[in-house]
């Protein structure tokens, strides 16, 4: 889903007799490009995104495809179905009669011949392999598809920037991009299914693997600009500068190089496109995606928003509270921070505001509670399939090390939340303001899907079928509930989760790309030695500049992206100090996802600011402000594992009760609240040391953490007294 020029999706907010004040919550706003097709041309379209659905969910559980081809067709299909529904320039007006630039279309005409022209050279160079050649002629692939392909993809590109048409009509330059599409992955599936394949990233290797990857990765980075974004896309470009101006660098930048040829003909495989970002995405997270299309069919959304507001909508503050539980359920099978941003904040949000938030604390809470749903296990968003993937733990491990960084994370931002409504006065919404608890508790059962999901991972069943379980589940839950889904409703949940999934497969393939130049560049390895050195100084200083990259690497890009992207560049560092994989990946993975809400490139705060009506710089800085526990967390895990579930059961919960009591100590310092009274900057100080005491984890450091709360508590009884004759 597109963070930039959104068209706001206002979820319903009315109330029946049972005072039930979400209606539609889950539904995905429509970006500003999409294209809304109507008759038969709609028709067409469906029929392609369930298509596309159902051909996952055959493959992987009934007849499996061989893994390079599969990934091959689940980028293909992505393009292809993002040139369909995506737009490369904003649509005409009525005003402008609709139209613009009608040379676009003319010129687009004559493009499409070379575009079709090297899809007709793949079937060709097939017959050839099927009738027994061994390899094709150079000169076919470089003058009959090469060359053709390139023109028509450049062309292709560079027109539909200028292409402006109703959003009804369908795009002569975006046809020649999906023909470009289907030509490269056509080639790639007839070389890669010959012994040739095994030549990628050498001179023997086939000079058309170059032609397609190049043209590939054109496509895909101009697909990642239309849906994600200009800030993934320009990293990609610094990185593949990076691959032909790293010979000519200073230090450890620089690095010996590779041609044009070897370079392309290895990126468009398993060491980058076709690695473990798209291995994640073609199996786990498009299975998931399928899944929170099903609970969105059945309004599961719905009612996990209208179920916080009946838990935590009467304490002080509470819609900011319902937030955090509405925005933390959504959040993790929601796959972007701004993306649950847009889907819950466009509720929560102005109730906040309603209760006495101003607009920058309202929009920075739901931004801060949105990123905070990419950490919470099960799910974790997309982040734990990668992480798994990346570093083959196994996922269940990852979900377990999970629980504790989300309930710190989690806790922290209800105590800001608490402290601050506590300091202004607010109220809590009224009983005839909320939904009746009584009758959502009737409705639990729509629970029982991701229950299910739970169980079967932890019953040891693999993650594709637990997945398929809880999505076939959803549909039967349904018939229990209002929202019964038949034969159209799951169609319609097909649909969506295409559409949905256009985003993340994109941008994971994007990400493969820089992942591709890292590992045949070795800047990784580089950069690895690089942080080692710092380390001699500091392990702390070390674990700092890990930070720092990782946030600067995050800035502006989807969550699985940013993760991915760090994982490779600075994880590996931390390993070799020392650090567990585990722990350096979790490290590198938090960063990851508070880049959502860090100054001054943060897109939950963006997105926040958006429908809250605030400065956005002034929301990100307040979010910032909010999630700054997720910023220590990572810390704590470098000094006390037990956080990650590493350690005896007594060190676990002493290692969780003194954290959580540390994040407690941290936001009253921060907020400058505690103990029912305002605090003075000695005080605020003290309590930020004893926080910070308190979460390393030692006996030593959680008696000094004790011994400066008491302090801190008897300062403020003595403030509270004096200050009580004056509030009399």
């Amino acid at each position: 889903m597109s963070t930039e020029h959104e068209i706001q999706h206002e979820p319903r907010v009315t109330e029946d007799e049972n005072h039930i004040l979400a209606h539609d919550v889950d539904e995905e706003p429509v970006e500003a490009n999409r294209r809304l097709f109507e008759g038969w041309l709609l028709k067409l379209v469906t029929l392609l995104t369930i298509g596309y659905s159902v051909f996952h969910l055959y493959t992987l559980n009934i007849a499996p495809l061989e893994t390079w081809s599969f990934r091959i067709v689940h980028v293909a299909g992505a393009l292809i179905l993002g040139f369909t529904l995506y737009a490369g320039a904003r649509f005409a007006t009525a005003e402008e009669g609709w139209v613009r630039h009608r040379w676009t279309t003319w010129l687009a005409g004559v493009a499409l011949f070379p575009a079709l022209y090297a899809l007709y050279q793949g079937f060709a160079f097939l017959q050839m392999v099927n009738g027994g050649a061994m390899r094709i002629a150079p000169e076919l692939e470089t003058w009959h598809y090469g060359w053709p392909l390139l023109a028509a993809t450049t062309l292709g590109i560079v027109l539909s920037w200028f292409h402006q048409r109703d959003r009804a009509r369908f795009s002569v330059p975006d046809l020649v991009l999906m023909v470009c599409s289907a030509a490269v992955a056509f080639y790639l599936l007839v070389i890669f299914n010959t012994p040739v394949r095994m030549s990628t990233g050498t001179s023997f290797a086939p000079v058309g693997i170059s032609f397609a990857a190049v043209a590939g990765s054109a496509l895909i980075l101009e697909m990642t600009r239309r849906v994600a974004g200009m800030s993934l896309v320009v990293i990609a470009v610094i990185f593949l500068v990076y691959v032909f101006a790293g010979p000519y660098l200073p230090g450890f930048l620089g690095y010996p190089g590779l041609s044009v040829q070897r370079f392309f003909s290895q990126v468009y495989t398993d060491a980058g496109i076709l690695g473990p970002t798209t291995a994640v995405s073609s199996t786990y997270i498009i299975l998931f995606i399928i899944f929170a299309a099903f609970l969105q069919a059945s309004k599961v959304g719905d009612y996990f928003v209208n179920f916080a507001f009946a838990a935590a909508g009467r304490s002080r503050g509470g819609p900011a509270k319902v937030s955090i539980f509405a925005s933390g359920l959504m959040g993790m099978i929601n796959g972007t921070s701004a993306g649950n941003v847009v889907s819950t904040g466009s509720l929560t949000i102005p109730l906040m505001k309603k209760v006495g938030y101003k607009k920058t604390s309202a929009g920075a809470v739901e931004a801060a509670a949105s990123t905070g749903g990419q950490i919470m296990p099960p799910i974790m968003g997309a982040g734990a399939f990668i992480m798994a993937e990346i570093t083959g733990i196994p996922y269940t491990e990852i979900a377990i090390a999970a629980i504790i960084p989300a309930i710190l994370y989690f806790a922290s931002v209800y105590f800001m939340v608490d402290f601050e409504a506590a300091k202004t006065g607010m109220r809590g919404m009224r009983d005839d303001e909320l939904p009746k608890l009584k009758v959502l508790i009737k409705q639990v059962y729509l629970f029982i899907p991701i229950i299910i999901l739970i169980v079967a991972l932890f019953q040891g069943y693999s993650v594709i079928r637990a997945g398929t379980l809880a999505t076939v589940s959803a549909a039967v839950v349904s018939w229990l509930s209002p929202n019964k889904m038949g034969i159209r409703q799951i169609l319609q949940a097909l649909d969506i989760a295409a559409i949905m999934a256009i985003q993340i497969i994109v941008v994971c393939a994007a990400a493969g790309i820089i992942v591709g130049v890292i590992s045949l560049t070795g800047v990784g390895a580089r950069f690895s030695v690089l942080l080692l050195d710092v380390a001699q100084a500091s392990h702390l200083l070390a674990l700092v500049f890990a930070m720092f990259i990782s946030i600067l690497l995050g800035m502006g890009m989807p969550t699985t992206a940013a993760y991915a992207v760090a994982a490779s560049v600075v994880a590996p560092g931390l390993v070799q100090l020392g650090i567990e994989p585990l722990t350096a990946h979790f490290f590198v993975f938090y960063f990851a996802v508070v880049s959502a809400i860090t100054p001054p490139v943060a897109l939950a705060s963006y997105a926040a600011a958006g429908i809250s009506g605030a400065n956005a710089m002034s929301t990100s800085v307040a979010s910032f402000r909010i999630g700054i526990a997720a910023f220590i967390v990572p810390f704590m895990f470098f000094y006390n594992s037990a956080l990650l579930m590493e350690g005896s059961w007594f060190e676990i919960a002493r290692a969780l009760v003194t954290a959580t009591f540390g994040v407690y100590l941290l936001s009253g310092g921060v907020m400058g609240w505690m103990f029912k009274v305002q605090a003075a900057w000695p005080v605020r100080i003290l309590l930020i040391v004893a926080a910070l005491l308190m979460i390393e984890g030692g006996l030593i450091t959680d008696g000094a953490g004790i011994g400066a709360a008491v302090l801190a508590f008897l300062l403020q009884r003595q403030r509270r007294a004096r200050l009580a004759p004056s509030q009399a």
